[in-house]
């Protein structure tokens, strides 16, 4: 017998099902964030229960880092058939007036995604509210640190040709190669974006403490 409030046992399909949570989901971290989303309420709001939810996704975090993923994969597509033509006609970029007409391609098309995508945008403001609440390192643009993540990894598979010459004695382009070579980046990204933890723990703990030593005093006032 199904749950109450699950769509199990009506035939309900695994992908869609999973669409419709992250369809759900992307709309509540879109409108509170990602503290202040619930779970709970994501799995109410979508029709299945939570159990369903953590089976599919593991917890809150890996829900909102298939959200992310998701975002991905439709601006990556959209890249994809953007710049298609590019590299199937050099002569795009051979001629004033083409090239002017593929760039007013790509400016519509991504100006017409983020309008039809207004949540991606909402998204995207958490980062300051990151900076606020002092989670990184520093007050340079949140927005502009985003960008150069993507440039960075842009940056490094698009050298692999030239790593490849420069060390011919070392594998640099095999799967575990790669796969090393993201984790490096985002170690190095994420240590130079955020905060040190023990900073941001200690940090905690003395607004903490400012917060409870007055409790103390009165308590002992008493």
């Amino acid at each position: 017998m199904p749950e109450p409030g699950s769509k199990r046992g009506r035939g309900h399909d695994a992908e869609k099902t999973r669409e419709t949570i992250l369809d759900t989901a992307e709309a509540a971290f879109a409108e509170h964030g990602f503290d202040g989303a619930r779970t709970d309420a994501i799995a109410r709001a979508s029709g299945y229960n939570i159990s369903l939810l953590f089976q599919y996704f593991g917890d809150k975090l890996g829900l909102y880092v298939e959200v992310l993923k998701r975002i991905d994969r439709e601006i990556t597509a959209l890249q994809e058939r953007l710049l298609a033509p590019m590299f199937e006609d050099e002569a795009i970029v051979g001629s004033v007036h083409t090239f002017k007409a593929f760039l007013e391609t790509i400016v519509r098309a991504y100006f017409d995604y983020l309008l039809d995508h207004p949540r991606f945008l909402r998204m995207l403001t958490f980062l300051h509210t990151a900076q606020n609440t002092r989670l990184l390192r520093s007050d340079f643009s949140p927005l502009i640190q985003m960008t150069l993540i993507l440039q960075l990894c842009q940056a490094y598979l698009a050298s692999l040709p030239l790593y490849r010459m420069v060390l011919p004695g070392e594998e640099v382009s095999s799967a575990e190669a790669i796969a090393r070579g993201r984790e490096y980046l985002v170690a190095l990204i994420v240590h130079g974006m955020m905060v040190d933890l023990k900073d941001d723990e200690a940090e905690e703990t003395k607004e903490r403490g400012s917060t409870n030593r007055p409790e103390a005093r009165n308590d002992d006032t008493q």
